[in-house]
């Protein structure tokens, strides 16, 4: 390493930087991907609708059983 000579060490550099700016640039993308909570949401519409359904009715029953507990 220490036998390089300037313009080598100044190449070197200038390729790091633009590998750095690709992987930069990649990852950017891909948090943008994993964050896109609205895409998730179109993507997975049947599942969040069946969730919501069987959240509905859990606490549909947990209300029905309260109120028949305090009636007797």
């Amino acid at each position: 390493m220490a036998g390089r000579s300037p313009a080598e060490i100044r190449s070197s550099i200038e390729n790091n930087r633009m590998e750095l700016a690709v992987s930069i640039g990649r990852l950017r993308g891909e948090v943008e991907r994993l964050t896109d909570w609205r895409g998730h949401l179109q993507r997975h519409r049947n599942e969040v609708n069946i969730g919501a359904a069987v959240l509905g009715v859990a606490i549909g029953v947990r209300l029905l059983s309260r109120r028949r507990r305090r009636r007797r």
